[in-house]
């Protein structure tokens, strides 16, 4: 283990921080047994109380598995975590991780047109706020300015189709898939930037959408996304080729 001493501000939070960094890193195993609460709090210069705290969110977070009166045990991240881990494994120390940002163009290139299907689907049900507010979220897509502008509009935009389609499973996958890319939007944003330019391709999911055309929804969601998407996967690809 690499911990190194927390001193300062630093607290709960970033003891959370440092133990999650050495499970996700792999310097931490599926299996392995944390240093007893007391000896977590000599390395890390903390109160034992801010190395509980940090454990029990760990657990919260299925990363580990503390046993009253026993040890606490590494668990298989790729197993037991949720999406909501996803934002730390995209950057890690300040870098961008290729492979886990071309499972997220891919998870969405699989979703989105799911989602817009269910939305045209059950545009009917929808408040009538949600419904403007897809084509007000469409004006605001056409009217963005720059890469990073786009990006966000077009962030919006998929907002507002999840609202449309009415599934709280795909809301949280959403969610945590927005968590996830938010951070990296400036780094990404000019490589989708032909993609969110694309307001046409934008404009026949909203129509299919409106016009509660679910085939249309779908096949229209299908044809924006994946020209920028099997680029992506291709230079993705490459790049994590050429840092191996």
């Amino acid at each position: 283990m690499a911990l190194t001493p927390i001193t300062k501000r630093l607290v709960p939070d970033d003891v959370f921080d440092q133990l999650l960094s050495e499970v996700v890193d792999g310097s931490l195993s599926a299996g392995d047994s944390l240093p007893s609460e007391r000896r977590l709090a000599e390395l890390l210069n903390v109160s034992r109380p801010a190395v509980r705290e940090a454990l029990q969110r760990l657990s919260a977070t299925r990363l580990v598995e503390v046993r009253h009166g026993g040890a606490t045990t590494v668990r298989d991240y790729q197993r037991h975590a949720g999406l909501d881990l996803l934002p730390r494994l995209l950057v890690r120390d300040g870098e961008l991780d290729p492979s886990v940002a071309r499972s997220i163009i891919e998870a969405r290139l699989s979703i989105a047109p799911d989602v817009a299907r269910m939305a045209a689907e059950r545009f009917l049900r929808a408040p009538a706020a949600a419904r403007q507010a897809l084509l007000g979220a469409l004006a605001a897509l056409e009217a963005a300015d720059g890469p990073v502008g786009r990006q966000h509009a077009a962030l919006a935009f998929w907002d507002a189709v999840v609202d449309l389609a009415d599934s709280i499973v795909f809301r949280m996958m959403f969610n945590n898939l927005r968590q996830a890319y938010e951070p990296a939007i400036e780094a990404l944003a000019p490589l989708l930037d032909s993609e969110v330019s694309n307001t046409a391709a934008y404009r026949a999911v909203s129509d299919a959408v409106l016009r509660q055309d679910a085939t249309a929804a779908e096949a229209a969601a299908d044809a924006l996304l994946r020209p920028a998407t099997e680029a992506m996967v291709g230079f993705l690809d490459t790049f994590e080729g050429e840092d191996a």
